[in-house]
């Protein structure tokens, strides 16, 4: 159970402490934010509100162990992380729940992605070892007019502090994705949840505690963004910044100044369907990249983009499939769970309510009972409707038909958005052109789009993010190449 056994040490009464310098705290500030559980609309949890002056000690004990986790052999931060990801796997029912209550995702997917973090911190800490124990030397005569006089040997250093704000829909998921690089190139780690998943970060956090870490290496956060948000991505402590989530993230980008971003801020990822595409498996692509964990996904399909000839064929397969799509409670398995709060629910049925006023074809009844939203398919849905651009974060598909692959990408690239994109086509020749053509960070052929597996590299264009993510560019991401330069009296040629 949550906040009990291993847990107990996190919870005061009611409410969750927060993390700094190796110990679990309550704030000053005698305050506490609810967590509302999307299913029951009640107050499920409650996490510290912590204080900008707590803020301020938990980034000076980053910096001071910081110093010290960079003098740590590599060997022995790779063994620290192998043995959270241990911990965190072992763990994973109590986290889990605290996954289903807080943000609504089923079960069994709850159990997954706490597993996959756990998997993820692991492979993080080998590909870490690889690729910090090398470097480069490098010779000046390679370079026109040089002697052989200069030797220049290149490694990677840590950044120093790094402030990790992930989004709710993968709070322990996309926290660890951004923790263990940072750990690994020797960076410290202040982690600043988001409030819906925050609990189920700090359990995770918890493990990372049972590992052994120094203290003060890793830190977290909770409170209100607006106390507390700012505060943070403009401390003159932090060295790097790796936000996931919405429009925030270029507010965040403006404000940041000097020092490194990698973001991910959402998508309108688009389905080309051409004509000779397989429709069963465009359709069974469509219910997974659509509607899975209640379209609350980055990498969610968001505008079907089908060509005229194969519409009504390829819209009754999907209507078949989202007829035995299971909607209801997370605890329950079901394949449709409540949005993750009313203000979502609420902008969600916006967009629904625009395209039926513009004549939008509903292939189900809208229905809706509290956060809960019934999965919908929208036909014949036109550019002038809202859900054509905007990014619906909920069980809501739109179908837009097109008379050409050139509609089709146009209505890709006209988008603010460039995360992940897909078309389905047997022609591999189609598929590569219009790969090429879409302005998306990743496009998947014949697949709906994915994040993972999680060494794979993940990046959008435009409004969709700065940087690129995947285990491999993170650890690049975080660290900085410091050259040290042998200058050399006279040229020496080796073998010379």
């Amino acid at each position: 159970m949550a906040g009990t056994g291993v847990f107990a040490d996190i919870l005061d009464g009611d409410v969750y402490k927060y993390y700094a310098d190796g110990e679990w705290k309550k704030s000053s500030s005698g305050k506490a934010v609810a967590i509302i559980n999307p299913t029951t609309r009640k107050t499920q949890y409650k996490v510290q509100a912590c204080t900008q002056v707590e803020v301020n000690k938990v980034m000076e004990s980053a910096k001071t162990a910081q110093k010290s986790w960079a003098k740590t052999p590599l060997w022995k931060r790779a063994e620290l992380l192998h043995k959270a990801a241990a911990i965190l796997k072992e763990h994973r029912a109590p986290v889990a729940e605290c996954l289903v209550k807080e943000i609504a995702k089923p079960a069994k997917d709850a159990v997954t992605e706490v597993v996959r973090s756990g998997d993820l911190v692991s492979y993080c800490a080998e590909e870490g070892v690889r690729i910090l124990g090398e470097g480069k030397f490098l010779v000046s005569d390679s370079f026109p007019g040089n002697e052989r006089t200069k030797y220049c040997l290149t490694s990677k250093i840590p950044l120093g502090v790094v402030l990790a704000i992930p989004p709710f829909n993968y709070p322990v998921n996309l926290a660890v994705s951004k923790i263990a690089p940072a750990l690994i190139a020797g960076n410290s780690l202040v982690l600043k949840p988001p409030t819906q998943g925050a609990v189920s970060a700090l359990h995770m956090v918890h493990c990372f505690h049972l590992a052994g870490f120094p203290k003060g290496l890793i830190s977290c956060v909770t409170g209100k963004g607006s106390e507390i948000g700012d505060f943070l991505t403009m401390h003159p402590g932090v060295n790097c910044i790796s936000f996931t989530g919405g429009d925030t993230g270029i507010a965040i980008s403006k404000k940041a100044g000097m020092i490194p971003l990698q973001m991910e801020l959402g998508g309108k990822d688009a389905c080309i369907v051409l004509e000779d595409a397989d429709l069963d498996l465009v359709a069974a692509n469509i219910i997974k990249g659509g509607f899975s964990y209640s379209g609350q996904r980055c990498t969610a399909v968001k505008v079907v983009l089908v060509m005229e000839s194969v519409a009504d064929v390829l819209v009754e397969k999907v209507k078949a499939k989202v007829a035995k799509l299971t909607v209801g409670a997370p605890e329950d398995d079901c394949d449709i769970t409540p949005v993750v709060s009313e203000s979502s629910a609420n902008f969600i049925e916006g967009l629904v309510k625009d395209a039926k006023e513009k004549g939008a074809t509903f292939c189900q009844l809208y229905k809706r009972d509290g956060n809960l939203i019934w999965p919908l398919l929208l036909d014949n849905v036109r550019p002038d409707m809202r859900i054509a651009w905007e990014e619906p974060f909920g069980p809501v598909l739109p179908v837009i038909r097109i008379n050409s692959i050139e509609e089709g990408i146009h209505h890709c690239n006209a988008s603010n958005f460039g995360l992940q994109g897909c078309v389905f086509t047997k022609d591999v020749n189609k598929a590569i052109l219009i790969s090429d053509a879409m302005e998306t960070g990743t496009v998947q052929i014949n697949s709906a789009p994915a994040r993972g597996p999680d060494h794979f590299p993940f990046q959008g264009l435009k409004d969709s993010g700065i940087g690129s993510q995947g285990i491999t560019n993170s650890i690049h991401m975080m660290t900085k190449i410091k050259s040290t330069v042998i200058n050399l009296p006279t040229p020496s040629y080796t073998m010379g």
